[in-house]
């Protein structure tokens, strides 16, 4: 299947704003929460940032293949 250069720039541009997002979110929470808190929103950042990678290099695989 072919992707457009149009879909793939935007598949790293997304990647891109996730990845600052989520390590932004990581360095903003304050302390004073419960330990379960950090765990989970450290589960949350973790998991989109693989996500984040993962479009990012579907998307630069698909910019280099055209």
């Amino acid at each position: 299947m072919q992707m457009s250069r149009r879909i793939a720039a935007f598949l790293l541009v997304v990647a891109a704003f996730m990845i600052f997002e989520w390590i932004n979110l990581g360095f903003n929470l304050a302390d004073g929460h419960a330990t379960a808190f950090y765990v989970v929103h450290g589960i949350l950042i973790g998991v989109n940032i693989l996500i984040a990678l993962a479009l990012g290099v579907i998307g630069w695989r698909a910019l280099r293949r055209r």
